[in-house]
């Protein structure tokens, strides 16, 4: 068995170990899409090659199993949204934006439907000036095009030559772009999951924290502590997060900003609006225009 094998396999067990973390994190018809296998670019490390690129087309609904590799991702959305699931948290990557995965990060990627996307592996000999952590990012034109352009040199370059320098110029843009506040912490304690399980199953609900106190078994004051504890932020900031990011999925998907705002318990499209303009800095259709969110 040659060492990518066995790294295969060794990632296999691994992720059958983090299924369970995962599965309460996503939704209730997860078991329904197709599981892809993860790519073996991330496993190939070569200091010489500091960006493998890579351009992914794939139709239909699905999920890429759990799984991670020595090298970092960056994950460019084209067409369509994604998330990005891990232990931490959950990130939404609507088009004209990326997901960074750090190094050695066990994540999935489910979408809901068909996905154009752009990969970038990056070396772990070249990250120590990039993010440490999950994060969504702003890509601005420039690196739009640099993305295409590394798709289309793949790994056919060398040190020195104008492919390298390409790649050396993405890293530099890389380490100075800001993160987008598309990400939904997780928590891990057995009461705070189930109460985030029970939501994203129904963003709509209406149930306060007392409410949501007696059904897990916490009292209200134990409830409130491990919402701030582990994901940073108080309940209804948090319901309010995970809404934002279940609409930029469903805008994604074409739904209407009446049918999201009524079935994610807003009382009118008008009140969503705001909402999402308060978070984002614009309405929905605006954000939903290529490239405009970058423009901010």
């Amino acid at each position: 068995m040659d060492l990518q094998q066995l790294l295969l396999n060794m990632e296999a067990q691994l992720c059958t170990h983090l299924q369970c973390l995962f599965c309460y994190n996503l939704p209730m018809n997860i078991a329904k899409l197709t599981t892809l296998a993860p790519t073996s670019t991330g496993y190939r490390l070569d200091p010489h090659l500091p960006i493998l690129a890579r351009a992914l087309e794939i139709q239909g609904a699905h999920r890429v199993a759990s799984h991670q590799h020595p090298r970092a991702q960056l994950v460019y959305a084209i067409r369509g949204v994604m998330r990005v699931l891990s232990i931490d948290g959950t990130w939404i990557v609507p088009p004209s934006q990326a997901v960074w995965v750090p190094p050695d990060i066990p994540h999935e990627v489910i979408a809901t439907d068909s996905i154009s996307i752009r990969t970038l592996f990056v070396d772990p000999s070249t990250t120590a000036a990039l993010p440490q952590s999950c994060c969504v990012l702003n890509v601005p034109p420039l690196l739009q095009q640099l993305i295409l352009k590394a798709v289309e040199i793949g790994d056919d370059y060398s040190s020195g030559d104008s492919g390298f320098r390409i790649m050396q110029v993405i890293l530099d843009l890389l380490a100075e772009l800001q993160p987008a506040p598309l990400h939904l912490p997780m928590g891990r304690d057995k009461r705070l999951r189930h109460v985030m399980d029970k939501l994203h199953a129904d963003p709509a609900n209406e149930y306060n924290l007392k409410d949501w106190a007696k059904i897990c078994g916490a009292s209200t004051r134990t409830l409130a502590r491990l919402f701030i504890k582990e994901t940073g932020m108080n309940f209804g900031d948090w319901r309010k997060q995970l809404r934002l990011l279940e609409a930029i999925d469903r805008l994604g998907q074409g739904q209407s900003v009446t049918r999201i705002a009524l079935e994610l318990g807003y009382q009118s499209p008008s009140a969503f609006i705001a909402m999402f303009r308060r978070s984002l800095g614009m309405p929905p259709g605006t954000y939903f225009r290529t490239g405009e969110y970058n423009k901010k």
